[in-house]
């Protein structure tokens, strides 16, 4: 296996950030380490604080997430590092704000998401093509978030999950 290239020191805030405190940095499939850490986090914020303290979180992920996948991007030298995993918590999150506090539900939000960030349909392609540095680092996984939480919620309709 060939060491990631952070660029920066792992201790660094921006590197710790970025990586999820190091899950990204795990062999095989980062972003669904990231995607999975994600899902207890969710739980917890939203048991403690709700659906408004979730949507604050997956907005301060999204915000802070720019900023630190731009600086381990620009330092490591590479446009969009798999090892960065702040980009599927805060798309996960987002995701997670149509579910209810059910792991049925959780489980279904993660199968839905990682789907979409791994075959990346139109428009995210596009999107990750098109829009460099941290912002388009992000936004990609945004734009999966939101085809997985449109069939979510489908699925919540028809369903009556």
């Amino acid at each position: 296996m060939i060491e990631p290239r952070l660029g920066l020191p792992w201790w660094h805030p921006a590197a710790l950030i970025a990586t999820g405190f190091g899950l990204g940095l795990l062999p095989l499939m980062p972003g669904s380490w990231g995607s999975l850490a994600a899902l207890p986090c969710a739980w917890a914020i939203r048991s403690l604080g709700g659906t408004a303290a979730l949507a604050a979180a997956a907005a301060f992920a999204f915000a802070i997430g720019c900023w630190t996948s731009e600086k381990i991007a620009r330092a490591g030298g590479q446009p969009d590092p798999g090892f960065i995993v702040i980009d599927e918590v805060a798309a996960q999150w987002l995701v997670l704000l149509a579910a209810p506090l059910d792991w049925r539900a959780y489980a279904a939000a993660f199968v839905l998401f990682r789907i979409f960030d791994i075959a990346k349909p139109w428009p995210v392609r596009l999107v990750e093509r098109r829009v460099a540095g941290g912002l388009g680092i992000m936004l990609d996984d945004i734009v999966a978030a939101l085809y997985a939480l449109a069939l979510l919620l489908i699925g919540e309709g028809v369903f009556g999950v």
